[in-house]
């Protein structure tokens, strides 16, 4: 049985995006090359709302924020880190790691941030950056990357943005909300294959990076800017995922970003009201849920195997965990990439199924129907 995946990544990707990656490999220093990286770099211009550079990195999510952290911050300097989930906390550890000094926002899990706290924080400090998970899939949370950006300028930080589970999904301005580094993930909302991860890069972030002199190697965003000038790449990319990115981003092209913010919405905001319609209590609120993943507590009296492995037993549907400490507790609904309506609707009948058989209090249909509402608006 092959699983249909309603995680927050890797997602479902589409035929047309397969069959580029089916493609014999070519020289990654040749024209034809050069042609495919610098469509695709028009397109994350596009993506990410910017005019600055942006660059390819072949690797994950995670080494982009490991790339953006260490170019632009120095050894021995501080930087804030608003925390709220496990990815939000990801970046307090890689500062860590490169003897950067992170001073933490802490934000509950589950609750979005709020700014006032943030900027009692950063008055505090002596900063240089902070940094930002703009959608927190561990926990299904949105946060304001707009007011954060304010604070950003007021205080004249680098603004470092996960965009990881946003860029393509939801709203993203990297140019007019003040971000300097934004990034984002191949597997997530753009629906191409993992490993690679996308940066935007500001003036503000180069004159930073430039005056740092102990930025890694491989990760050293400098480097990529030196490539970038000469159409290429500083060391050899995944030639065939690149391949499989550029497909993905025609079709973010052709369906338009803000269709496909709106697409990415309607799918959260039909499978939250499902959710309750189902009996089923939202981990987030829903003033700051995310519109890319969806996270739900698990009912009082049943385990993650009663939902997440019998729907993957059952109805070959992989729906994802809770992390760290939530693990056990919640369960989350990707509705991220090529999502649509027959895969939600298809995922929230067998729910109502799976929940029924293990004893959950529902009305069979209940969920669809409110579901079906959202979709006829």
């Amino acid at each position: 049985m092959k699983l249909k995946l309603l995680i927050p990544g890797p997602v479902e990707l589409s035929y047309r995006v397969l069959l580029a990656m089916a493609r014999p490999p070519m020289g990654h220093r040749t024209p034809d090359f050069e042609a495919i990286l610098e469509e695709c770099w028009d397109i994350l211009r596009e993506v990410f709302q910017t005019r600055g550079d942006v660059m390819i990195i072949t690797g994950s999510g995670t080494s982009a924020m490991d790339a953006a952290v260490a170019s632009a911050v120095k050894k021995g300097e501080e930087i804030v880190c608003i925390e709220g989930g496990k990815f939000g906390e990801r970046f307090g550890e890689i500062a860590r790691a490169h003897g950067i000094k992170a001073r933490e926002v802490r934000v509950e899990w589950g609750s979005a941030l709020e700014p006032e706290k943030v900027e009692e924080v950063v008055a505090e400090s002596s900063a240089k950056a902070i940094t930002l998970t703009h959608n927190e899939t561990s926990t299904g949370v949105v946060h304001d990357a707009k007011a954060v950006g304010k604070i950003a300028r007021e205080y004249d930080l680098v603004y470092i943005l996960d965009g990881i589970t946003s860029v393509g999904g939801d709203e993203v301005k990297a140019d007019s909300w003040g971000v300097d580094i934004c990034i984002t993930g191949s597997q997530k909302c753009l629906a191409a294959p993992p490993g690679l991860a996308m940066v935007s890069v500001s003036e503000r972030a180069w004159e930073a990076i430039d005056g740092n002199e102990e930025r890694g190697f491989y990760l050293d965003l400098a480097a990529y800017r030196r490539a970038l000038k000469k159409k290429t790449t500083p060391y050899t990319p995944s030639v065939s995922l690149i391949y499989g990115l550029r497909e993905a981003l025609r079709i973010v092209r052709e369906e338009g970003i803000e269709n496909r913010v709106k697409r990415h919405r309607t799918m959260a905001l039909a499978t939250r009201r499902a959710a309750k319609a189902m009996n089923l209590e939202l981990f987030a609120d829903e003033k700051s849920a995310s519109n890319t993943v969806t996270a739900i507590k698990i009912p009082e009296g049943l385990t993650d195997d009663d939902v997440r492995g019998a729907m993957k037993r059952d109805h070959g549907i992989l729906l994802a965990g809770g992390q760290a400490k939530l693990k056990g507790r919640i369960f989350r609904i990707g509705h991220m990439g090529n999502v649509g309506y027959g895969d939600l609707v298809e995922a929230l009948a067998a729910l109502e199924r799976v929940l029924v058989k293990a004893g959950h209090s529902l009305n069979l249909g209940d969920g669809i129907s409110e579901a079906q509402q959202i979709f006829g608006r």
